[in-house]
């Protein structure tokens, strides 16, 4: 890879190579305490993070590296000042791989082609790759396998989550079940199924999953309407009784008990969603080294 941008670009080969050096990297850390050594990264962030800054930071820090987090609301960029082409070309002199959390996936793509080191998508409207592959990474931890399992997301499925679960589903042929409002409207790939039914949507499912029905950009006064919508596809208990018996439970959080999910379901026995936490500082420390071919342990 020259550059880590979207899931639908990958292939299954890629896919699978990056969750098994992940997993060595997971399980021995220190083999690779140097291998970024004397590199920088720079993170340009426009949308709020905690998990994806701190993981990302840590992530450089323990593979010898050095992290620089730039608020672009703070900077030339953000304020217009400054175009995204020049800044891409600027940094390129200063740094050896940047990432980027902002809003607009166009905007994402000029910087790519105006940068000479690798470029990171760390989210955009369009998808949120990282977090996507840290998911897949922990369900292979969790269910040893792809094969023979069904992935069901309830909720608000209009958003780069769940794009980025559709392509990846798609091309490593894992069944997905969407359940939805209506009118919500996506690309639909081989293998996903959309269900306005909630119930029908989590039936035998291995991994129920959701997210925030609250995204950073939805307005104060649009948040009621939202709740009233999406109510229906809170998981809770009685949903989760009608996926498998050792079904789990994920979210790539913020949560907000109560709304999407029930407090009984995120801290219960089943939810995995600090392990799919942590599992973002491992997948993203594969994919800097990858990126800048320093991945020489096997």
């Amino acid at each position: 890879m020259e550059n880590f941008l979207e899931i639908k670009q990958l292939s299954r080969k890629e896919i699978l190579y990056i969750i098994k050096k992940t997993g060595k990297i997971k399980n021995k850390p220190e083999k690779y305490f140097t291998n970024l050594f004397n590199n920088t990264l720079l993170m340009f962030f426009e949308a709020p993070s905690l998990r994806t800054r701190v993981s990302f930071e840590t992530g450089m820090n323990q593979l010898g590296g050095k992290a620089i987090y730039y608020d672009i609301s703070t900077n030339p960029l953000g304020r217009g000042k400054e175009t995204i082409e020049d800044t891409a070309k600027v940094v390129s002199k200063y740094c050896d791989i940047v990432a980027l959390r902002i809003y607009s996936h166009s905007e994402l793509l000029k910087f790519v082609q105006n940068s000479t080191i690798p470029v990171i998508n760390m989210m955009t409207n369009e998808e949120h790759p990282c977090q996507i592959l840290g998911d897949l990474f922990t369900i292979m931890e969790m269910k040893k396998k792809f094969n023979k399992i069904t992935i069901s997301y309830l909720g608000d499925s209009n958003n780069n989550v769940t794009n980025s679960l559709i392509y990846a589903c798609s091309i490593l042929d894992i069944p997905l079940k969407i359940g939805c409002p209506k009118l919500q409207e996506f690309n639909v790939r081989d293998l996903v199924k959309i269900f306005e039914n909630p119930e029908k949507a989590v039936k035998d499912a291995d991994v129920v999953y959701t997210d925030s029905w609250m995204s950073y950009r939805i307005p104060k006064n649009q948040e009621e309407r939202r709740v009233k919508i999406l109510k229906p596809y809170q998981i809770n208990e009685n949903l989760m009784r009608l996926a498998n018996e050792d079904t789990i439970f994920m979210h790539c959080l913020p949560a907000l008990r109560g709304q999407e999910v029930t407090r009984e379901v995120i801290d219960g026995k089943q939810s995995v969603v600090f392990e799919q936490a942590e599992n973002r500082l491992h997948v993203q420390k594969t994919i800097m080294l990858s990126l800048l071919g320093r991945l020489w342990i096997a």
